[in-house]
Order: C-alpha cells, then structure tokens, then sequence
C-alpha cells in the first residue's frame, strides 16, 4: 500500500509540513511526481473542472503546466482537522503571449489513511499583472 507522510491525524506540525511538500511538488511541474501524492480514485474540482483518478489529475497537470509558463507557488496552511487540511495559496505564470498573472485561492484537501489525497476543492481567481509587479523569481 502506497504510503505519503506524514499521515492523518495531522498536528500543526505534520499539517504544515504536508503544505510544504505540497508547494515543493507542485513548484517542480512534474505531472507524474504530483499525482502520485493523490488516490488512484481521487476527486478534484478545479475551478468549473471536475476530475476523478490520477490519470486524469496527471492529464489535467500537464496542460495546465503548458498553458502557465514559469509557474511559481506559495501554499500557506489555513486550518487543519483529523484528515483534513485547508490552504491558501498564490501563484504566478505568464501565457504564450507573455501577459503575466497572478492567481490566488483556496483549497480545501481530505486524506486517506496513507497520507494520499483523495480529495481537493480549489476555488481560484486570475488577476492580471506587469512582469514588474512579479513577487514569486527565484530560479526554478
């Protein structure tokens, strides 16, 4: 059985060490690396998306990270239960035009006993930026 640490209950500790592995994943843009943090049945809603199971999370991760060029994230943990963890989070991309963005929202994440997550709601909104008011430009 596929396990990810640390595993539910979670403290503020082991809560906030599951939001930076997640920052730390999702900041490599690697489709296969990050759905493997989710269940084989996992469910998303990804803004209007709706998506069940890894394959279609890796599918998704995959256009999303061709489309937003030179994505870079901040996760901060919001609030924490048993199995469950609330994040908010900001991130930065620009298009194939080259119009820069700022994104920001917020997810709410429920776990199985493994530490996989099995499910996510994100609500996020696009906001328009100049590459001068970029805050996120460390090296990728």
């Amino acid at each position: 059985m596929e396990q990810r640490p640390p595993l539910p209950p979670f403290t503020e500790e082991t809560a906030r060490q599951k939001v930076q592995a997640a920052e730390d994943a999702w900041n490599t843009r690697d489709p296969e690396r990050v759905s493997k943090a989710y269940t084989i049945d996992s469910q998303w809603r990804n803004r209007a998306e709706f998506l069940n199971g890894r394959e279609e999370i890796r599918a998704f991760l995959t256009r999303k990270w061709e489309r937003e060029l030179d994505y870079r994230l901040r996760k901060e943990l919001w609030c924490f239960t048993g199995n469950r963890i609330g994040v908010t989070f900001r991130y930065e991309w620009h298009d194939d035009s080259g119009q820069w963005f700022r994104s920001y929202g917020n997810e709410l994440w429920e776990f199985d006993e493994n530490g996989l997550m099995e499910r996510r709601i994100a609500s996020i909104n696009d906001a328009p930026i100049t590459e001068s008011d970029r805050e996120f430009r460390w090296e990728r």
